[in-house]
């Protein structure tokens, strides 16, 4: 273990220039600036342990409300503003975690699929737990034994695949960083790899946005400022300004506020004159075109009960529990459509909108949204209700791009509100690069 750790030292010892889209794969790593060559990977099964460490969570259910009564003292060493805190540079939050499949098979069950391939819901998993431990680096407080700071996913902006065989046989390692700060949110720039040969391929990119909270999880905190040490940093900070930028441009044109623009009315016309019965002339009388299937028809639901087991350090449902499971129900769903075991492309804009409870009961409805030729865009609805409150609640909206092993029929919305979902999901569909030609190799599922 210790010489498979050495080796991931010396091959990055840097950090990834930005990539969008199967067509693209990062930077050489020496691109970017250099890491201390002392790095020592973390194993992927103690970065949970790590975390509780920094919060004082306890591993005990039982012991929770007292865990979570201590954090109250910590108030005391929250910043009263940004300026009181020392800025950090990229380096000082970059973090290699290991997940060792060919040195230690007894971890790949956790992981495999009834294919041999590795379960991109779990890589979900142990993305979310990275992200928020890179911004604990970003945020250490070295006189303090535990963080004051509640840190928590806001945002998944985007993760992006490369066309890489993902095998449940060979090592994986993860390895990202701090590449944005505001006043009291960052953005976290992550990378996987898996070993061929000998060398570690890049597998994906993701873009995560985390927030900054009091040591109650009740309000906002400050967070270090960031230092830039190199053009290609500045322009990795540059990209983040430029992120915030599309992802208010995007909401400020969200079909829940505006309606959609004259290229858009037209394309759903068209869909409604083609689905029109030509032997009557009326609005109420349709039918399918040749090659496709109702909107309605292309759902799936499920229904989860919150054990305390899938807590987070704080309590509430761990957010790549709720990844997973939406991300499972969604593959289902394109499995179902396309009629063949689909990959996935892309992940796109998963906003967190409200904390799921331990003990709430997780219901998910998933629907193919769009499609284009073998690219299926599911969009994944997850809300959540107490036990003792019948009340329905959203917390997530999930998009996943998947592409089939064939071309998959054609999606046509019935109502004016599937004709917005159909929109959406092709603009987040648009949102990622242009098509590409799957690779047999390329696995990567539940």
């Amino acid at each position: 273990m210790r010489r498979a750790a050495l080796r991931l030292c010396t091959l990055s010892k840097g950090l990834l220039a930005p990539s969008r889209g199967l067509t693209q794969e990062p930077q050489n790593p020496e691109n970017v600036f250099h890491i201390r060559e002392a790095c020592s990977p973390i194993h992927v099964n103690h970065v949970r342990d790590k975390l509780r460490e920094i919060v004082g969570a306890s591993t005990n259910w039982r012991d929770h409300v007292k865990a979570m009564e201590e954090r109250k003292l910590l108030h005391s060493f929250l910043a009263k503003s940004q300026k009181g805190l020392p800025p950090r540079t990229m380096k000082d939050s970059y973090i290699e975690v290991f997940l060792p499949l060919g040195s230690q098979p007894e971890l790949r069950e956790k992981y495999l699929t009834v294919q041999n391939t590795v379960r991109f819901g779990r890589i979900l998993e142990d993305l979310d737990s990275l992200g928020v431990l890179i911004c604990y680096m970003h945020n250490k407080i070295h006189s303090a034994k535990m963080s004051p700071l509640s840190i928590v996913t806001a945002l998944v902006d985007k993760i992006d695949m490369c066309k890489k065989n993902l095998s449940p046989e060979q090592d994986i390692k993860f390895s990202g960083h701090v590449s944005w700060v505001g006043k009291t949110s960052m953005e976290v720039k992550m990378h996987m790899f898996q070993l061929h040969g000998n060398d570690f391929s890049p597998v994906l990119d993701a873009t995560f946005v985390m927030v900054a909270r009091d040591s109650e999880n009740k309000g906002p905190a400050f967070v270090n400022p960031l230092i830039l040490e190199s053009p290609e940093e500045e322009e990795l900070f540059q990209q983040g300004e430029l992120n915030k930028g599309r992802r208010v441009a995007f909401s400020s044109t969200s079909l829940l506020k505006m309606a959609p623009t004259a290229e858009e009315r037209t394309a759903i016309h068209e869909m409604f004159l083609n689905t029109l019965d030509p032997k009557t002339i009326s609005f109420r009388s349709r039918v399918l075109p040749a090659n496709a299937v109702w909107m309605e028809n292309s759902k799936l639901k499920s229904l989860d009960i919150c054990h305390p087991q899938e807590r987070n350090i704080f309590n509430r449902i761990f957010g790549g529990f709720l990844m997973r499971k939406a991300y499972e129900l969604g593959w289902a769903t394109a499995c179902n459509f396309g009629g063949s075991r689909p990959f996935i492309v892309a992940v796109d804009d998963i906003m967190f909108q409200k904390p799921v409870e331990v003990g709430s009961l997780l219901f998910l409805s998933s629907q193919v949204c769009f499609t284009q030729g073998n690219y299926i865009q599911v969009r994944v609805h997850s809300e959540v209700a107490s036990l003792q409150d019948k009340e329905h609640m959203t917390t997530n909206v999930f998009h996943f791009t998947f592409m089939s092993e064939k071309e998959v029929p054609l999606v046509f919305p019935k109502t004016y509100g599937e004709s917005m979902l159909y929109l959406d999901g092709q603009r987040h569909f648009k949102s990622m690069s242009a098509p590409v030609t799957l690779k047999r190799h390329y696995m990567v599922e539940p």
